[in-house]
């Protein structure tokens, strides 16, 4: 049976409340029967169970209203529930749910592409192909290049993240959740240094001169059919490359006959402040991929890329049989629109200032906090020991769990677990924004 719910009709009230402690007796009878059916292997972060979500709200199964900073990891930019995502899925779905796009394809698909070939920061003519989930785009992407170069090798950096199948955790650094116990994992995948201006100190011309004479040295332009790399490194602690890192990176490929691939699958769909995140750095991918934001929560990824490249591939070599699925292609359609229609990229930069003018000033009292870093509605806390400068990660867990016991969804990540992930819903209001940050900040004192 499904849980209890509220008339859905009526708008969920965007406020924190916490009508028990958490998680509440509805929330632990389901939490014994996930014990009993789900899978060990799937963890989780709330001690709690969502019923509905609108904005910056999600309501739990006990009634508690929790404030999101999460996004379902970046994936709810224009809220859970908008109205025009939810009238286009519901249009769909009474028409299809599927017929698959290889054996009789629909408007939807086409739609999509056309509007991804004209948005992705890729000049001349381009061509996509819908898949279903981040890691598949990011699969994609690398068959791509090598059927278009003829080579095979591919470079990651360092505190990099591509996903959890067999070659996307080759291309993921971080062992323990991903990679721990699961190998071995796919070949000539190679890792070298990129940019972490706080612990390497480097400038971005230095660091891009350390990954090159790495990748030189190490495998070799000849054999290199692509370089992958996350605009902003996302679940390696929201790295922001130092400024001229992927300019130099990007012109190295050019020059050499490598392709680079801009992986925005957590980036993409003005989380940062633009509708892609390359723009920010004036770079111009060959491939790139997209996901998570693509669709208001609907399932749906895409590669996108320069047209010789996407077209190098023999036909039948791309696809799958859900990929490009006609109920999320309309939920992709209508977030594209939400996003476009609102100025949401520009929300993004409102976030962006609220966020770092909250903690930027509590830094300047607790030396515990390293950095404020990211761009957008994507940023993050760096908490270190600040006699020795080392990642603390327990800090970080005990921030976390405290606020998130005060109804707010909070996330952490990077290579060393020492991170607070701020990705708030681009449809959030600012009080609620700051009050889940203060609620934060106020675990922070307390710790």
């Amino acid at each position: 049976m499904h849980a209890d719910n509220t008339n859905v009709s009526t708008p969920l009230e965007q406020s924190r409340h916490l009508a028990t402690d958490l998680p509440g007796p509805k929330a632990q009878a389901l939490a014994e029967r996930q014990r009993a059916s789900v899978s060990a292997g799937v963890g989780g972060t709330m001690a709690t169970y969502a019923v509905r979500a609108d904005r910056g709200i999600i309501e739990d199964v006990d009634g508690n209203r929790l404030i999101d900073l999460g996004s379902g990891i970046a994936v709810t930019s224009v809220g859970a529930s908008h109205p025009k995502v939810v009238a286009a899925v519901q249009d769909a779905v009474a028409n299809f749910t599927h017929t698959c796009f290889m054996v009789t394809p629909y408007e939807a698909y086409v739609e999509v592409a056309e509007k991804l070939n004209k948005l992705a920061p890729i000049s001349g003519e381009t061509r996509t192909v819908l898949l279903n989930s981040g890691a598949e785009a990011v699969e994609n992407a690398v068959k791509i290049a090598r059927s278009a170069t003829g080579k095979s090798a591919v470079v990651a950096f360092d505190h990099a993240y591509h996903g959890r199948t067999t070659l996307t955790m080759a291309l993921t650094a971080k062992a323990n959740p991903y990679k721990k116990a699961f190998g071995p994992f796919a070949p000539e995948i190679y890792r070298v240094a990129g940019s972490y201006p706080l612990r390497d100190g480097l400038s971005g011309e230095e660091a891009a001169a350390r990954a090159i004479k790495q990748i030189e040295v190490q495998v070799g332009a000849d054999d290199l059919a692509a370089i992958i790399m996350e605009p902003i490194q996302g679940e390696g602690g929201f790295i922001a490359p130092a400024p001229g890192f992927l300019p130099a990176i990007v012109e190295w490929c050019k020059a050499n006959g490598v392709l680079f691939i801009a992986d925005e699958v957590q980036t993409g769909f003005a989380r940062t402040g633009s509708m892609f995140a390359c723009e920010h750095e004036g770079i111009e991918p060959d491939l790139i991929t997209t996901a998570k934001g693509i669709a208001g929560g609907m399932p749906l990824s895409a590669v996108t890329g320069r047209a010789e490249v996407m077209d190098a591939v023999h036909t039948g070599g791309l696809g799958g049989t859900y990929g490009g699925n006609p109920v999320a292609c309309a939920a992709a359609l209508a977030s594209i629109s939400v996003m476009e229609e609102e100025k949401l990229a520009d929300r993004a930069q409102e976030i962006d200032r609220i966020i770092t003018e909250k903690f930027t000033a509590a830094q300047e009292k607790d030396n515990r906090i390293a950095e404020v870093r990211g761009r957008g509605a994507m940023k993050a806390i760096e908490f270190v020991d600040p006699a020795t400068g080392e990642p603390d990660a327990a800090l970080a867990g005990a921030v976390a769990n405290a606020a998130r016991a005060q109804g707010v969804v909070t996330l952490t990540c990077g290579t060393y677990g020492n991170i607070i992930r701020l990705l708030p819903p681009l449809t959030i209001s600012d009080e609620l924004l700051t009050e889940g940050i203060d609620i934060i900040l106020e675990a922070l004192a307390q710790n």
